[in-house]
């Protein structure tokens, strides 16, 4: 115990020694600067300079733009951009999903994979006649505001207004005998126009170019899309002259009839119509005979 207390008094001893830390002038010894010190008052300074130190720098690092410079640390202009560029490419990707999805009806078009539906039509007007009679169809008072409204401003109206269903008008795209007719049971969705080869091809009504590619069983193969939900298809040309997503007039030249493929036996158009994806006869609204 004796020697602990005497060890314990030394430290202290040690520790409260008072000093002096003179800074002189090398040529007159002339004191500029006297400080008294004691090795606690040292070793306190030390450690609180030490921590402000490390303090300092943490929050030099944290909160401004020297953090860049670390390893392991990302820029807020990088890191804005590979956001930005998630978003991307995340509306790219359903961009792709959805076009896929198109190009796949399409294909499925054009292969003749899609069955064709038929309709009862008494149960279809039955139904409807019973849906109109639990719907109120009297006219309100606000109802009928609105529709005075905009029949006055309809009737300053400048713009040409949409072309009605009942003016929309198809034009045979060549003139000629069909060999084989429109048999949906037997999956024929066409009606197959026997032309010399080169005849010229016409847009049977106006619209978009879809698709315009070389497919291996029917050939040179176009696909155009009108309004109202209707697709008009062109198998077997010899060649095509209009591409992909060009813009067609009723009656304009878009391709020339052949005889390319394997699923044909001569010159002829492969023609098609469908309507809101489902295949119509082409003979009910067009008149191909010469």
């Amino acid at each position: 115990m004796a020697k602990k207390t005497k060890s314990r008094k030394k430290l202290s001893k040690k520790l409260f020694h008072k000093y002096r830390l003179v800074i002189l002038n090398e040529d007159t010894f002339e004191e500029k600067l006297t400080f008294k010190l004691t090795r606690l008052n040292v070793f306190v300074f030390l450690g609180i300079s030490s921590i402000a130190l490390v303090v300092f720098t943490i929050l030099l690092i944290t909160f401004t733009p020297l953090r860049e410079y670390i390893p392991g640390y990302s820029s807020t202009a990088l890191k804005k951009q590979a956001v930005e560029l998630s978003f991307k490419t995340d509306s790219l990707q359903q961009v792709i999903t959805y076009n896929d999805q198109y190009y796949t009806s399409i294909k499925k078009v054009l292969k003749g994979e899609v069955s064709a539906v038929k309709f009862n039509r008494d149960s279809i007007i039955e139904a409807a006649n019973k849906d109109i009679g639990e719907v109120d169809l009297s006219l309100s008072e606000a109802d009928s505001v609105l529709r005075a409204k905009v029949d006055k401003e309809d009737k300053y109206n400048l713009f040409e207004t949409a072309k009605s269903k009942t003016n929309f008008v198809l034009f045979p795209p060549v003139n000629g005998d069909i060999s084989e007719q429109y048999n949906a049971k037997e999956k024929h969705y066409a009606v197959d126009i026997i032309v010399a080869k080169n005849t010229p091809v016409k847009a049977t009504s106006d619209g978009t170019v879809i698709f315009a590619e070389w497919t291996a069983q029917t050939g040179f193969v176009i696909l155009i899309e009108h309004s109202y939900g209707l697709l008009s298809v062109y198998k077997h040309n010899a060649t095509l002259i209009k591409g992909q997503g060009d813009l067609v007039k009723a009656g304009e030249v878009i391709a020339t009839s052949g005889n390319t493929g394997d699923l044909t036996t001569g010159p002829h158009l492969h023609f098609e119509l469908w309507s809101d994806g489902y295949s119509v006869n082409p003979t009910n609204f067009i008149d191909f005979k010469k």
